[in-house]
């Protein structure tokens, strides 16, 4: 008779630990995939990406002018070209997101155990609102004048217009190209790691047709709701988009 494999113990090392819970929850073949269900071809699933390079224009394009500085941005050609595609890039990323958003609330994308990925994806929108506010504010002309002090006013109805000044431009300067941004891109990348670890959500009727296969199943039937859709990086002919199989 043989001896039972003992369970080999456990590091002391922190990084060690570390290492080991990090693959754990996110496997490589998960957080790297070769593959994804043929159902991501679909245009509702291309406005997430399309906000991820919208933001790596809005980073890219406000680090240089931040750089710069109001006197370039406003007095110089090249200054207003980089300034447009900031202001641009804004307004696509919000288009875009609030259409990702839209189209995942009426997907039910919290289906599946992917409640943390739309509660992610809803506080990225929440906090982008005062990162664009605080850009409008920090414009160093009379735009940025009118709308700070109108916005004031709603800010002092709320009871935070003492921590949050829309007059002060130094406050809303290091909230609009540190704090703000820092939050978003962090929130972001928790988004995708999430989204990486939970596979991306299935259409309505393919959520049916698997629970009714699994349900029919020989043996047993599984959980109401089973998913048998393939995962991101599973194999099977014909499960991924673009897998040679």
């Amino acid at each position: 008779m043989s001896a039972s494999p003992q369970t080999p113990p456990r590091s002391k090392s922190w990084t060690v630990r570390t290492r080991e819970a990090a693959v754990e929850a996110l496997p490589p073949e998960r957080l790297l995939p070769d593959g994804q269900p043929t159902y991501v071809a679909s245009w509702i699933y291309v406005f997430g990406v399309a906000s991820i390079a919208s933001l790596i224009v809005i980073i890219a394009s406000g680090s240089i002018i931040a750089l710069k500085g109001p006197a370039w941005w406003h007095e110089t050609g090249i200054g207003h070209f980089f300034n447009s595609i900031h202001m641009w890039s804004v307004e696509l990323f919000f288009f875009v997101m609030v259409v990702h958003l839209w189209g995942k609330y009426w997907m039910a994308a919290w289906r599946g155990g992917r409640v943390r990925v739309w509660v992610t994806g809803a506080i990225v929108f929440l906090v982008a609102i005062p990162a664009a506010l605080t850009g409008y504010v920090s414009q160093q002309n009379f735009d940025a004048q009118w709308i700070s002090t109108q916005a004031k006013d709603a800010m002092n109805s709320v009871g935070v217009g003492a921590f949050f000044n829309l007059t002060n431009f130094g406050q809303m300067y290091s909230y609009h190209i540190l704090l703000l941004p820092i939050a978003v891109v962090l929130l972001v990348s928790a988004h995708v790691l999430l989204v990486r670890r939970n596979g991306v959500v299935p259409p309505f009727e393919l959520d049916k047709r698997a629970a009714g296969l699994a349900a029919h199943q020989p043996g047993g039937s599984g959980p109401a709701g089973a998913s048998a859709v393939p995962e991101p990086g599973a194999g099977g002919p014909g499960a991924q988009a673009g897998d040679p199989s």
